[in-house]
């Protein structure tokens, strides 16, 4: 009887031990790897009935273990906590998926965080809070303007800023034109169902009366500049009011923006020079016009499969496998018309050290660029600022060592 007992004794001991082992090595493994997965649940409690006593006269007789630890649970019970506890992790992993998902479509901005409610959607319809499109418009601009300094000395500062100031004004207006235009084709596009005129937060009227107000600003800055310029810039908003049309008509309306964006590139040099000089200003406008279908090109990636749905036409339909291809004879384009505008200029060897240097970087966009991947088109879209800023420092530098 004694044995029997401490035989009992000995195997309890030897249970708790390894309970103990079990918790204290999950434990540590929480502490110092806390990614790591939990700890199992602890081992049920354990009711331990009344020891039979063996019968004396019967001293040969074993009592197998089952019958000495009777469990004083329901092991479906278990069962049960196993299957919500994964079917929680699912449902917490859901709810994590919808939430990253809803994070992806709206975002946050400086807008939202900083401007009057009332001013919100019509920051959001000038596209205030994406500045890559300012940029891209304004860069043909400063390209000209510094061509068409006096060789040796800095291009007009006061005005680079005039067109500066122009460039937001003119793309927010763009910007407007395009949402009235494309109201009923951007609720059916993923990227745009949320744009102020699309979503209701704002009506067509109260977009073309922005609108207005952004072309009266737009027209201060031109009545600044010379007679020859002001007939020019004019004749730009042709170009801009008819551009948001072209996607329904062609598949180059990529083409057609490349006319419009860099517009800049003959208004800059008019609003110096007062009048054209197309050997040097040609070539500059060209070379944008193939930079631009570079760029928009590959930011028409983004919407080619919602551009198939609702029957709207892109060089990235047009192109389709082909893409890289096209946007590399651009990008050749692009780069020789350059060079063939700072010959013409006589601008200093400085300007081809930096064209070679924006060559990379417009190499670098086409041969990486992930066609299939909304983000890297997008990315490599917005790169686009760093090679208008190339090529500008290089005519800046150029133009002041000749």
């Amino acid at each position: 009887m004694a044995w029997y007992l401490a035989g009992g004794a000995l195997r309890m001991r030897r249970l708790q031990k390894s309970s103990l082992s079990s918790s204290s090595f999950y434990l540590a493994r929480s502490i110092f790897n806390p990614l790591s997965s939990p700890p199992p649940p602890p081992p049920p409690t354990t009711t331990f009935y009344q020891i039979p006593i063996p019968n004396p006269n019967y001293s040969n007789t074993f009592t197998p273990t089952s019958e000495i630890f009777k469990c004083g649970c329901d092991f479906r019970f278990f069962a049960h906590i196993s299957t919500s506890s994964v079917e929680e992790k699912n449902n917490d992993d859901g709810d994590r998926s919808k939430a990253a998902a809803a994070g992806a479509v709206v975002s946050t901005s400086w807008i939202d965080l900083y401007l009057p409610k009332h001013v919100q959607p019509y920051a959001h319809l000038a596209r205030l809070d994406k500045p890559i499109g300012t940029w891209l418009l304004a860069w043909p601009c400063m390209w000209s303007i510094s061509l068409a300094a006096i060789p040796g000395h800095f291009p007009d500062f006061k005005m680079m800023l005039l067109f500066g100031c122009g460039s937001l004004l003119l793309r927010g207006a763009g910007c407007t034109i395009n949402d009235l235009i494309d109201r009923d084709i951007d609720t059916k596009v993923e990227r745009t169902k949320l744009r102020p005129v699309a979503s209701g937060l704002l009506s067509p009227f109260q977009g073309l009366c922005f609108l207005g107000f952004q072309l009266l600003l737009g027209l201060g800055i031109l009545l600044q500049l010379n007679d020859y310029s002001r007939i020019l810039g004019a004749s730009s908003l042709l170009l801009v009011f008819s551009y948001p049309l072209m996607k329904r008509f062609t598949f180059w309306p990529q083409a057609y923006l490349g006319l419009t964006f860099n517009w800049g590139a003959l208004l800059g040099w008019a609003a110096v020079k007062g009048s054209l000089d197309p050997a040097i200003v040609l070539p500059l406008y060209i070379s944008g016009v193939f930079w631009t279908l570079v760029y928009d090109t590959i930011y028409a990636h983004q919407d080619k499969e919602d551009d198939l749905k609702v029957g709207v036409k892109s060089t990235a339909l047009r192109f389709g496998d082909s893409t890289k291809e096209w946007i590399n004879g651009f990008g050749i384009a692009s780069i020789s018309s350059l060079a063939l505008c700072g010959y013409n200029a006589g601008i200093g060897w400085p300007y081809y050290a930096f064209l070679t240097a924006a060559s990379g970087q417009l190499a670098w966009q086409i041969w990486t660029v992930d066609l299939s991947s909304r983000a890297d088109c997008n990315r490599k879209f917005v790169s686009n600022k760093w090679f208008g800023a190339i090529i500008f420092s290089g005519i800046l530098f150029g133009r002041i060592s000749s």
